[in-house]
C-alpha cells in the first residue's frame, strides 16, 4: 500500500490533518488501532478555541458545530464565594469558545471521511515507524490478523501520548520536559440541565472545583482530588456534597443535582517531547505534548499543529520546498509552550496544593483579585483561554 502522507491515529488531529490534506488534494491513509464506535464514543476535551472552531467550519465540520455546540462569551471565576466573569468579546475584540465535545468532533469528521470514500482504516495496529531518516518511510501495522506495510513520503504521528511514533525519534535526538501534579481530577456526567450558563473555575480551601457542561441537558463537573484517587472510593452522594461545598456563593445560587452516568480520574500533567519533526516524522496532538485540562488546550494545540501541518505539506507539494516543514517544530512549539504556560498558571491559580501554608493560600486570592480586578490581568487569561493565532 502506498501514499503521500501516513497518519497514525484516527483521533481529532489525525482526522482533521487527513481532511485539510483532501482538500489541498494531497493523499493520504489514516491508521487506527481502534474501531470507530470507540474512537467516536471516548471523553475527552469539550472547549473549542475561537480558531478551532473556524477552523471545523472551513474543512466543512461546522454544521452540527454550528446548529448544537454552545457559544460561550466568558468564564466564571469563584473566590472567597464571590462570582467574577471574565468577559471574552470585551477583553478580545470580539472572540469567544464554543462547547462542543471531541466526541462531536470526532464524528464530524469521519462522516466527511466517509462521505469522501476515504475512511480511516480502523482495527490497524501500527507496529513499527521505520526509515523516518530517509526519503522512503515505512509503517509497519496489523490489521485482520495480517501484517501490511504503508510506503508514504512522510508519516504523521496522531496517534497520542502512548502511541508508538514517538519512539522512532532517536534517544540522542529527544528532548523531554515533563511535571507531574500532585493532585487529579474526579469527573463526572450527569443527566442534568448545567446549573449555570457557562464554565466555572472555583477555587476553595478544601480544592478546586470545576462547572462545565456537554450539552443542555447534560453537566460536566470536576472536583480536585489526591492523585492516584479510584474513581469508585466516591459515592454519587459524596461527589455532590463536595460539589456544592467548593461552590457555594453568597448569593442564592444552587448547584442541580442528577443521575451520575459517568465516573473518572483525570491525572494532570505536563509534557512537552522536543522536537516536533525527525527527518520525515512529523508529531502533533498529545504524541507531542500534554497539558492539564485546566486551561482546555489539548485539543485546541492539537488543531494548531495540524493546521501549521496541513499548510506545510501542501507548501511542499506546490513548489517543492520544504522550508515550512522545516520550520514546523519550531513553528508549533512556539504555541505549545505558550499554551503550557497559561495551563500552569490557571492550575496554579485554582488548585491547593498538599501542604499549601496561609500565606500560599493568601498569594493565590491576591492573584485572583488581581484578576478580578486588573483588566489587563483579565485580559491577559481571555486571550490565552480563547485562543493564541494558529501557526
Amino acid at each position: 500500500m502506498r501514499t503521500t502522507v501516513g497518519i497514525v491515529g484516527a483521533g481529532p488531529a489525525g482526522l482533521l490533518l487527513a481532511r485539510l490534506l483532501r482538500l489541498a488534494g494531497i493523499d493520504c491513509v489514516v491508521l487506527e488501532c481502534r474501531d470507530r464506535a470507540h474512537v467516536e464514543r471516548r471523553q475527552r476535551a469539550g472547549v473549542l478555541e475561537q480558531g478551532t472552531a473556524d477552523v471545523l467550519r472551513a474543512a466543512g465540520a461546522g454544521e452540527r458545530l454550528d446548529r448544537e455546540g454552545l457559544r460561550h462569551e466568558g468564564i466564571e471565576l469563584r473566590f472567597g464565594r464571590r462570582r467574577h466573569r471574565i468577559d471574552f468579546p470585551g477583553l478580545t475584540g470580539g472572540r469567544s469558545v464554543t462547547v462542543y465535545a471531541q466526541t462531536e468532533v470526532c464524528k464530524d469528521l469521519i462522516a466527511l471521511a466517509l462521505a469522501d470514500g476515504c475512511p480511516p482504516l480502523f482495527h490497524s495496529e501500527v507496529l513499527a515507524v521505520e526509515d523516518v531518516d530517509t526519503p522512503a518511510p515505512r509503517v509497519r501495522f496489523r490489521r485482520g490478523g495480517r501484517e501490511e506495510v504503508l510506503e508514504c513520503d512522510w508519516v504523521a504521528g496522531c496517534d497520542g501520548f502512548h502511541g508508538v511514533t514517538r519512539g522512532a525519534v532517536p534517544a540522542g535526538v529527544s528532548r523531554v520536559h515533563g511535571w507531574t501534579y500532585p493532585y487529579a481530577w474526579l469527573g463526572i456526567l450527569a443527566d442534568v440541565p448545567p446549573s449555570h450558563d457557562e464554565l466555572v473555575y472555583a477555587r476553595h480551601d478544601r480544592g478546586f472545583a470545576l462547572l462545565s457542561m456537554r450539552s443542555p441537558s447534560v453537566s460536566r463537573l470536576y472536583l480536585q482530588v489526591p492523585e492516584g484517587t479510584k474513581p469508585e472510593s466516591w459515592t454519587d452522594g459524596e461527589i455532590w456534597a463536595e460539589l456544592s461545598r467548593r461552590l457555594e456563593t453568597d448569593d442564592d445560587w444552587a448547584l442541580r443535582r442528577g443521575p451520575v452516568t459517568q465516573k473518572s480520574v483525570t491525572p494532570m500533567r505536563s509534557y512537552v517531547h522536543e522536537p516536533m519533526r525527525y527527518g520525515r516524522l512529523l508529531l502533533a496532538g498529545d504524541a507531542a505534548h500534554i497539558v492539564p485540562p485546566t486551561g482546555a488546550k489539548g485539543l485546541n494545540l492539537a488543531v494548531g499543529d495540524v493546521v501549521v501541518l496541513a499548510r506545510a505539506l501542501e507548501h511542499e507539494l506546490r513548489t517543492g520546498s520544504t522550508e515550512l516543514l522545516d520550520a514546523y517544530s519550531a513553528t508549533c512549539l512556539r504555541r505549545v509552550w505558550q499554551a503550557e504556560r497559561f495551563c500552569h498558571d490557571m492550575t496554579a491559580l485554582l488548585h491547593r496544593a498538599p501542604g499549601a501554608t496561609a500565606f500560599d493560600d493568601r498569594l493565590q486570592l491576591a492573584r485572583l483579585e488581581r484578576v478580578a480586578t486588573s483588566r489587563a490581568a483579565a485580559t491577559d487569561l481571555a486571550e490565552a483561554y480563547t485562543g493564541l493565532p494558529l501557526g
